[in-house]
């Protein structure tokens, strides 16, 4: 089997990064680090949106609606050289609302947001977590009332990272609470810049912003609803298989630079490189990172192929985000005290990324799912087991 890129999709490869390389400034780059990757900030902005411009970030979509055409092996390859040079990678119109609404959206919303969304025109925040249901997204509590022309929403969403600097929410909510939990919900595109809503941030321990929105009184326009009421849940089931498309570009990148770091850095007169254990643990690494991508490209296989990757998603985000925490640990050991040093110290090493991602990578373990959920998806949609 090869599991190589087409000479086009080489191609392409190129072309990006030779794009990324010419556009990156240090404002971009320092502005997506602290954002977490999400895209939304305005340095991100600029340069996403001139990517948007070649039809890079929604490749796979129908050329009508800004997209390419191509295959999301491309897609999944542009994603992952943006993770790897520190773009944003993080879209959540682009790549999960979107493909949710090419499915099951009319044919007025397409045109009404596909458009702008392909442009890198808008962006959205999840808005799934609630404080009392957690990863039970059966269990939301957010009211939409039925008022004629709008929805009426009053309630509490927590962890909704992206809130502060995205365009809309994209949002479930519950529109009938007498029916079983998950035949309620319904799925809704709502302008955070509406009257009566509050945001409130919440700073992770990687340092970056979640938040806590409050809905009060809210209006949503009728047409705002995704595909039919009450069904939204199998939509959101659908949208968070895309979610947990995990590229692991950034971390890769780290290990490329420890790896470096070994071969320049001079201990007891040779080369951390030469340390037997040391270089067993980067050639471990190495295999793992080479699985991940497999697992990773396996999700734009089955894209192309037709299919939505259900218990295949969980198990590329288990293993990648997992795989990114032994990244780090290995680089911690490597640098040893430097490894806990954040960038503003002169001692730090590799600008302090170990330190910054050993953090992060705990983050990325917990979001869209923990890896205990992912492993109960595994165990009752790919194996078959009970609940």
């Amino acid at each position: 089997m090869d599991f190589e890129f087409t000479k086009e999709e080489k191609a392409l490869q190129e072309e990006v990064r030779k794009f990324i390389k010419k556009e990156s400034t240090p404002e971009m780059l320092k502005e997506t680090e602290e954002m977490g990757d999400i895209y939304g900030a305005p340095e991100g902005r600029k340069i996403i949106q001139k990517m948007a411009a070649k039809g890079w970030l929604t490749p796979t979509w129908p050329k009508e609606y800004g997209g390419l055409g191509l295959s999301d092996v491309a897609s999944y390859m542009i994603r992952e050289e943006m993770g790897y040079h520190g773009l944003p990678f993080g879209f959540i119109a682009a790549h999960m609302a979107g493909p949710t609404i090419l499915r099951f959206g009319s044919d007025d919303m397409k045109k009404k947001w596909l458009p702008r969304i392909a442009s890198g025109e808008l962006e959205f925040a999840l808005g799934y977590t609630e404080p009392q249901a957690g990863s039970d997204l059966s269990a939301l509590n957010l009211r939409a009332e039925d008022k004629g022309d709008y929805f009426l929403l009053n309630g509490n969403k927590l962890f909704n990272t992206s809130c502060h600097i995205a365009d809309c929410h994209w949002l479930a909510c519950r529109t009938d609470f007498t029916v079983a939990k998950h035949k309620g919900v319904s799925m809704m595109i709502v302008d955070l810049n509406s009257p009566g809503i509050t945001i409130s941030p919440m700073v992770t321990m990687a340092g970056w912003q979640t938040n806590e929105v409050v809905y009060e009184d809210v209006h949503v326009p009728k047409d705002r609803l995704v595909g039919e009421k009450n069904k939204g849940f199998y939509y959101l089931m659908a949208a968070l298989d895309f979610e947990r498309m995990f590229p692991l570009g950034r971390y890769r990148r780290v290990f490329d630079e420890v790896v470096e770091y070994t071969k320049e850095t001079i201990l007891d007169g040779k080369p951390l490189s030469k340390d037997p254990l040391i270089r067993q643990k980067l050639a471990q690494l190495s295999t793992e990172i080479e699985v991940t991508r497999l697992l990773y490209y396996q999700l734009a296989h089955i894209l192309d192929k037709g299919g939505i990757p259900n218990y295949q998603s969980s198990m590329e985000k288990t293993f990648a985000t997992e795989c990114a925490q032994r990244i780090v640990n290995v680089g911690m050991d490597i640098l040893g005290l430097y490894g806990q040093l954040k960038e503003d110290s002169k001692w730090s090493q590799l600008k302090g990324k170990v330190e910054k991602f050993y953090r992060t990578s705990i983050v990325e373990t917990i979001y869209a799912g923990t890896s205990e959920i992912q492993r109960n998806i595994i165990a009752q949609r790919g194996l078959g087991l009970p609940r």
